[in-house]
């Protein structure tokens, strides 16, 4: 009989969560040992991501790693043990019309969010492809199914990240290596702290999902250790939106029924 209490427990194996340092990554990272993973907690300031390693405990350790930096990325990639598990959550976002931008802004917006995600994934891909076994979970976002004015080159990249992991789903599942996104909603993290400070936008993006309200950090772990998991060790190649109802309803206007 298939032992269903077990399937989204993590004993014995090793999870390398990328953006450990702060918002969803540090949630991730914590999730994942909850459930009985060791952690690696990475992250471009090193000092962020032992914080959140100390706060984890004897199941984590922490590293410096700057995926805009290809070296750093390929010398990880060399010096870690192939994970289990491999989580990448790094992303920024300019917001800008796109006819007001400048390369630099375009060049820094591309070169972290899929620039460094795919020298992660490449060179994790490469290692993990070789021990046979591992699930990788990139983070992509709502915007890469819906926009606004002054998202551009973010939606044009979480879109972007989708479809890197699909194709990695095909290039590695051969070799026992599973590849999925979760996409979330609007989160409470450093990278909205712009709209939180704003009460009305705030508001307006609370409005807009089925739920009324933002998501915390914590909720996305439940995706992550699901997909993380055997519970997931048939599904490969997709994508789990959570957020809120964001992309399942307009919700900008309720009429009258």
């Amino acid at each position: 009989m298939t032992p269903y209490e077990q399937l989204f427990r993590l004993d014995g194996r090793s999870a390398l969560v990328v953006g450990a340092g702060s918002g969803i990554g540090a949630a991730v990272a914590e999730g994942l040992a909850a459930f009985g993973a060791s952690v690696i907690c990475a992250d471009a300031r090193l000092d962020t991501a032992v914080a959140t390693a100390d706060a984890i405990g004897s199941a984590a350790s922490a590293v410096g790693l700057d995926l805009t930096d290809a070296a750093a990325v390929e010398a990880a990639s060399r010096d870690l043990a192939p994970p289990h598990v491999l989580v990448t959550t790094p992303s920024i976002n300019v917001r800008k019309h796109i006819v007001d931008y400048t390369d630099d802004e375009l060049d820094q917006v591309v070169d972290l969010n899929i620039k460094g995600t795919f020298r992660l994934c490449r060179a994790f891909g490469r290692v993990m492809a070789d021990a046979g076994r591992g699930s990788m979970i990139g983070f992509s976002s709502i915007r890469s199914q819906t926009t606004e004015p002054g998202q551009g080159a973010y939606a044009a990249t979480k879109a972007a990240v989708i479809m890197l992991f699909k194709t990695l789903a095909a290039e590695l599942g051969p070799f026992g290596v599973r590849a999925n996104t979760v996409a979330p909603g609007v989160v409470e993290t450093p990278l909205t702290e712009q709209i939180k400070s704003q009460p009305a936008w705030y508001a307006a993006y609370a409005d807009k999902t089925i739920m009324r309200r933002w998501a915390q950090p914590a909720e996305m772990v439940g995706a992550v250790v699901y997909l993380a998991s055997d519970a997931s060790s048939y599904v490969t190649g997709t994508t789990i939106f959570v957020d809120g109802g964001w992309t399942a309803a307009d919700g900008r206007f309720e009429p009258p029924t």
